[in-house]
């Protein structure tokens, strides 16, 4: 009964301990009028995509100052 026991408390041990999440990799591209466009890259764990995806989107924005236009748009990728 001990070794019962035991397996299932290991068993419990791995389980509580291991990860449900995973790695995803968001791609921000930074346009600027005049400018060849710069690409940057950024990776973080979440559990769920959409998580993920949320993440990434914070970073998009579109900025003019005088008459320049600085755009960064990121993905999922």
């Amino acid at each position: 009964m001990k070794k019962v026991l035991s397996l299932i408390l290991v068993a419990g041990f791995i389980f509580a301990f291991s990860s449900c999440s995973k790695d995803y990799t968001c791609e921000c591209v930074t346009t600027m009028t005049g400018v060849d466009p710069v690409s940057s890259e950024a990776t973080a764990e979440f559990s769920s995509k959409s998580d993920a995806e949320e993440w990434c989107d914070e970073g998009d924005m579109e900025i003019d100052i005088l008459g320049i236009i600085t755009k960064i748009e990121c993905e999922i990728k």
